[in-house]
């Protein structure tokens, strides 16, 4: 069977056993669908209280035998589990910061890192945003195909419900991932990491005691909570860690950009900012960008050109992958250091 139908059938069976749940026991989407992925790794529907009762767990059970999951591989599960998340999207009205990473923008930020990481021996991944997992599976997949030796990854996120989709997503996928409850800004409780994704939520956070241990503070009410992010992440990487992000577009032009513009030579190195195509986004506003910074140590140095530029249009096959030729290039040229 093709991966596509493999992704289409384990959909249709995470799809119709979660909104058999969701009825049952009347949930929202979400909990039925993490409810229905124990299921599917227990080997077994859970009855708690009588509930669901025994015709619903006939049903369940013949439903689960539809796909034999475990011996997909993990990008096809990951697909099917997205898909589910984007009808989770539409019939749970989730808040756009809780939406998952698309899965074009989480295979280019892949694609980046494993020209940098290819042949470590060793490598600690974390996504300091982890939300449903989406992001980071997606990278931890294509890292295991060039990394030589183990990879450590971590997720941390202080939504209960996200976390819990997210350790259901990397458990199917068969992907050890270990995910930490807990607001990303206070001290982390994972080790330094040589590799940092995170799709950046938007918007102003709300504990000024804890905004005050950043240099990225506003300098009068909430800060911006990317930038707060930004400088955790770097203070969290390794000598020489790669952050790979993404950021606004217009991250270095707003009034309150005054202080991480002052924060950044002195922590980071700003190696590259990469505009996705405008297409992508509503509005000129919404529009994001791919944001590339090195800690220093261990060979790193900053870049005497820093990659700008705006990727072309999806649609236009031979300039995109012309455009991601020239990064690649761009990369192996300046962002390859002596980390082991």
């Amino acid at each position: 069977m093709l991966s596509q139908e493999q992704t289409e059938t384990l959909f249709k069976v995470l799809d119709e056993s979660t909104m058999t749940l969701q009825s049952a026991l009347s949930t929202s989407y979400l909990d039925a669908f993490i409810e229905t992925g124990d299921n599917l790794l227990n080997g077994q529907v859970q009855v708690e209280d009588g509930r669901p009762e025994a015709k619903v767990v006939q049903q369940l059970t013949d439903l689960y035998q539809q796909a034999d999951w475990q011996t997909y591989d993990a990008e096809t599960v990951r697909r099917a589990v997205q898909l589910a998340m984007l009808k989770a999207i539409r019939v749970d009205d989730i808040q756009a910061n809780h939406q998952l990473t698309p899965d074009t923008i989480a295979y280019i930020m892949g694609y980046l890192v494993t020209r940098l990481e290819k042949n470590k021996q060793h490598l600690t991944l974390l996504d300091l945003t982890v939300g449903t997992g989406n992001l980071l599976t997606a990278v931890f997949s294509q890292l295991k195909a060039v990394v030589a030796g183990k990879i450590d990854a971590y997720g941390v996120d202080n939504d209960d419900t996200m976390l819990a989709i997210a350790q259901t997503s990397s458990d199917l996928q068969r992907l050890p991932v270990e995910l930490i409850h807990q607001d990303a800004l206070e001290q982390l409780l994972v080790p330094a990491s040589d590799l940092i994704v995170a799709d950046l939520p938007i918007g102003y956070y709300p504990i000024d005691e804890n905004a005050a241990n950043y240099q990225t503070r506003a300098t009068s009410g909430h800060s911006f909570v990317h930038h707060l992010l930004l400088e955790q992440a770097v203070n969290q990487l390794t000598e020489g860690g790669i952050g790979v992000f993404l950021v606004p577009s217009q991250l270095f032009q707003t009034d309150e950009a005054h202080g991480m513009l002052k924060w950044l030579p002195g922590h980071a190195y700003l190696q590259g900012l990469l505009n996705l195509p405008s297409e992508l986004f509503a509005n000129a506003n919404a529009q994001k960008a791919i944001l590339i910074l090195q800690k220093p140590g261990a060979g790193a140095k900053q870049v005497e050109q820093v990659m700008l530029g705006e990727f072309p249009s999806f649609k236009n096959q031979s300039a995109f992958q012309k455009f991601v030729a020239e990064i690649v290039q761009w990369e192996e040229q300046n962002l390859l250091t002596d980390r082991a």
